[in-house]
């Protein structure tokens, strides 16, 4: 069973890339908060942060890819309707 994702058995869960969107809101939310701090470790926390911030970019960019090779295949989920998986086993 999925914590936070859409499934059979968590139909009240999240889509991959929205869960992706929402922390990288939240990153950037952070971000903001430190954005002037000069302090070396500030600034450091802050260029990993930007670092994060790419990847989670680039997830997000994959997991909608994933999401729209998925419809046009096999149509929109109903996952969230408690229907079965589009792909995979069971």
């Amino acid at each position: 069973m999925t914590r936070f994702l859409v499934s059979e058995e968590n139909p009240a869960g999240s889509k991959l890339e929205d869960l992706l969107i929402n922390i990288r809101g939240d990153i950037l939310h952070r971000c903001t908060k430190i954005a002037n701090d000069q302090r070396p470790e500030a600034m450091h926390v802050l260029a990993n942060n930007v670092l994060i911030l790419e990847h989670l970019t680039e997830a997000i960019q994959l997991a909608m890819d994933s999401t729209k090779i998925l419809d046009t295949a096999f149509g929109k989920s109903q996952a969230d309707k408690g229907g079965p998986p589009r792909i995979g086993v069971a």
